[in-house]
């Protein structure tokens, strides 16, 4: 049977670092540069993602949202460089790329080799065989800490076959591995004055993240994008009179982000799967989140993709700004010359972050909380608090000897002054 989709997107999420006291500089060059704008959230407009977050978090998140309009029209009328120090105060700065219009893309719908590009500028797509997509959204998500994500959406063009989409997502999350050109990677094309071909895209993303060193050293992966995917099948594959293990196998590669011809076993695959509609699998993995729905609920068309690209996005997001910011305090404290910051750090993570809940909303509870899972945040607090309780000791240990010495040097003056003092009263 061939499945059909009746709508689908999926975000492409890349973490990178920036360097230790080079953050505003960087917000300064994204101010700076005109094809990006400083996003902000207005109760009235993003009033969803106002009222499910708790404000702990939302504060966190959405810095504007407690500005009000008069404040951010004087952000914005601020020189750069003013507006870029105040930024960097701020716990965490979104921006978006000015999309003129959608950009226009192909990949080969079949996994082969593909002719050069055509032209310098723009690519001319005569073959009619492939899969055709546009990238609708660009943002970028920067943390005060200089942890940040670039956020891509694509969507796949006017194909409803869900094997596409399959291809796609397994071709493009690898679209900045270095040696992407071995394995045919040549044969994604970008239809736009600003990507003429994959190759320049990397340009851009490298343009973005820099050489993303920083990210390397926490050991985090700056080749593949995170795919964050929604796809609603139709809803005569997925009904109350079907059986869903007939399409089971689709899920299953969608789940683990494999090609439409993966013939490899996948039952003992590591995917977390959360089912908390009729019609609806959310599957979690340290690769990404996809939700693959039917369109035999309206709501999985209607209300369910606008929440995901959103307030469950957004959810996603901060839990892994929890991992890489733990793994950056872990690293600090293997510096003894940053040690003392980094405890302080901790305590404050631990204070602000960790043990506060961020939503009271029911399925974004139990998100977050699966998302936690996946990404072992448990056991990765663990071990940088084992670091912290071990250095804690270690550090009060010396200072109880640094006092002890101290105690001491202090009773053998106090002594040698009194027997002086009783000299001289005898002399007398």
């Amino acid at each position: 049977m061939e499945l059909k989709t009746n709508y689908q997107y999926t975000y492409f999420i890349l973490p990178y670092v920036i360097k230790e006291g080079r953050y505003q500089k960087y917000l300064l060059k994204l101010l700076k540069d005109k094809e990006f704008r400083l996003k902000t959230f207005q109760k009235e407009k993003d009033f969803k993602m106002y009222q499910y977050f708790l404000p702990k978090t939302k504060d966190f998140l959405f810095s504007s949202f407690s500005l009000g309009n008069s404040k951010i029209k004087k952000l914005n009328d601020l020189p750069d460089d003013t507006k870029s120090a105040i930024l960097s105060k701020y716990p965490c700065n979104i921006f978006e790329y000015n999309l003129k219009r959608d950009i226009q893309g192909k990949i080969e719908a079949k996994l082969g080799n593909e002719g050069e590009s055509k032209g310098e500028n723009q690519v001319k797509f005569e073959d009619k065989n492939g899969i055709f997509f546009t990238i609708g959204k660009i943002e970028i998500i920067c943390f005060e800490t200089g942890i940040c994500f670039l956020v891509i959406k694509t969507n796949i063009e006017d194909d409803y076959n869900f094997e596409n989409v399959l291809n796609f997502n397994y071709k493009f999350k690898d679209i900045n591995n270095e040696v992407a050109k071995l394995d045919g990677y040549d044969n994604i094309r970008l239809q736009t004055n600003s990507f003429s071909s994959a190759e320049t895209f990397k340009d851009f993303v490298r343009k973005i993240t820099g050489a993303n060193i920083e990210a390397m050293k926490l050991d985090i992966d700056t080749e593949r994008f995170l795919t964050y995917s929604y796809v609603c099948i139709d809803q005569e594959a997925w009904n109350s009179n079907t059986n869903f293990d007939d399409i089971n196998h689709y899920y299953i590669k969608y789940a683990n982000i494999l090609p439409a011809d993966n013939s490899r076993k996948l039952e003992g695959e590591k995917i977390t799967t959360v089912s908390r509609w009729k019609y609806a699998k959310l599957a979690l993995s340290k690769l990404g989140v996809m939700l693959f729905s039917s369109s035999e609920d309206m709501n999985n068309y209607t209300i369910l993709p606008d929440e995901f690209e959103n307030q469950y996005l957004y959810t996603y997001i901060l839990n892994l700004y929890k991992k890489i910011y733990l793994k950056k305090i872990e690293q600090k404290l293997k510096d003894t010359k940053k040690v003392k910051i980094a405890r302080r750090k901790f305590v404050d993570f631990t204070k602000k972050m960790w043990i506060q809940e961020i939503t009271e909303d029911e399925v974004g509870t139990m998100l977050n909380h699966k998302i936690g899972e996946v990404l072992e945040l448990e056991n990765l607090y663990g071990q940088v608090k084992n670091k912290y309780d071990v250095l804690y000791k270690d550090l009060n240990i010396e200072k109880d000897k640094k006092l002890t010495i101290t105690i001491g040097i202090i009773l053998v003056a106090s002594l040698i002054f009194n027997v002086l003092n009783f000299i001289a009263l005898m002399r007398q």
